[in-house]
């Protein structure tokens, strides 16, 4: 894809990296500073017990590890099982595919369960696998809560179902990466052991912060795991934060502050208020698709995301000029098809510190562009049919008034 100068500001609309507001910016533009002052373990602490309410958890423990989603998974799964241990995963997207990957170059005995991307995950096979699993051989469940390959949400509810029905001990291990501060989540309530985010999806932030959230069932797990772990290892994250100073290694200054002023704002509006926007943005960009005459990708509604809509096209085009385009004529960027989806869809990502009117400018984006490549689309029709839903849902509680 050639580089070409675009006038205007940058519309990023995949899902994650998101935009980062204008407060974070701020907040990051500062020197470096000694992280061993009193200054910086201070904040931290603050951090971490903040940090904990995106979760909905007052039970866990939270890590925060300079590094991607990619090293928050490693985290998860070398500080709570042992090579050889049997983990149930369930591959449903490109996601999903890239932490089994992970698992099984780990060691770990992987019985993946797979669904055609586009579905959930199959929980009828999981039901069935912890039914005959009297010998408790399964050590660990593991599951994406929103594929983005493919914009499809897991129920973790019915996950933590099945496990109390079997009254499996199995460990819930669960990538929230694009879920965490935008869909409902709740830790404590579900039963999940451990739960990972990055800070560059709904939180807004840059690339760099691995967040964790471990329960206290996962810390006692991760006493007798005979994984190798070095930088990822908890128990030196532990040891610091009795010690008071936090840091077993440098963290990024500027991140910490932009986390401390990202959390800020989520307060401010108010995590079922960031959650409840989510919803309606959703909900708008999916209307627009239905109003384009085009597809979900997710094969049922009980299944759609409301942080990613992946949206089939037509045989006779390419997806991925559309996403083409979009970058090169529009300075619109817009998700690729990945994988097994490659040409066959794009996806808006609608996440992070958003609004209305920045989600009609993408879908407009989007109409001019599927005229572009030649799809019969009315223009203003997903634009009129997004803004009808979201001028009839205005919240009770807006931001600003």
């Amino acid at each position: 894809m050639d580089y070409v100068y675009a006038p205007g500001k940058n519309h990023l609309f995949v899902p994650g990296p998101v935009n980062i507001p204008e407060p974070v910016l701020r907040a990051m533009n500062r020197n470096n500073e000694d992280y061993r002052s009193p200054a910086i373990p201070a904040m931290t602490k603050t951090l971490l017990e903040d940090v904990k309410k995106i979760f909905k958890s007052t039970a866990g423990t939270t890590f925060l590890i300079p590094t991607t989603g990619t090293g928050a998974w490693e985290s998860a799964l070398t500080n709570t099982l042992s090579p050889g241990d049997r983990i149930v995963s369930f591959l449903i997207g490109q996601f999903s595919l890239l932490w089994i990957d992970q698992q099984q170059r780990l060691n770990f005995n992987v019985d993946v369960v797979e669904s055609d991307w586009g579905q959930g995950a199959n929980l009828d096979v999981l039901e069935s696998k912890l039914a005959s699993d009297g010998a408790h051989t399964i050590k660990a469940i593991c599951i994406v809560h929103n594929e983005t390959a493919t914009g499809v949400t897991n129920d973790l509810s019915k996950v933590r179902f099945l496990l109390d029905k079997y009254k499996h001990p199995a460990l819930l291990l669960v990538d929230g990466v694009s879920s965490i501060c935008a869909l409902d989540f709740r830790m404590d309530e579900w039963g999940v052991d451990v739960a990972l985010t990055g800070s560059q999806k709904a939180l807004s932030l840059p690339t760099g912060i691995g967040i964790i959230c471990a329960s206290p069932k996962a810390l006692e797990a991760s006493k007798t795991s005979k994984s190798v772990k070095v930088f990822f290892d908890w128990k030196d994250y532990l040891k610091f934060y009795k010690l008071g100073t936090y840091w077993p290694y440098t963290p990024s200054i500027q991140l910490l502050y932009g986390l401390r002023a990202a959390l800020d704002l989520l307060f401010e509006e108010g995590l079922d208020n960031v959650i409840a926007r989510h919803s309606r943005l959703g909900k708008a960009t999916r209307l627009a698709v239905e109003a384009w005459g085009l597809k979900n990708c997710t094969q049922k509604e009980e299944w759609f995301s409301d942080t990613v809509t992946a949206v089939l096209v037509p045989s006779y085009i390419d997806s991925s000029e559309i996403v083409r385009r979009a970058w090169k004529r529009y300075n619109l960027s817009l998700g690729l098809g990945l994988n097994k989806v490659a040409g066959k869809v794009f996806r808006i990502g609608h996440l992070g510190n958003l609004n209305e009117l920045q989600l009609l400018g993408c879908l407009a984006g989007v109409e001019m562009i599927l005229k572009d490549v030649g799809y019969p689309v009315k223009l203003g029709s997903g634009v009129a049919a997004a803004s009808a839903y979201l001028q009839n849902n205005i919240p009770l509680i807006p931001s600003r008034i």
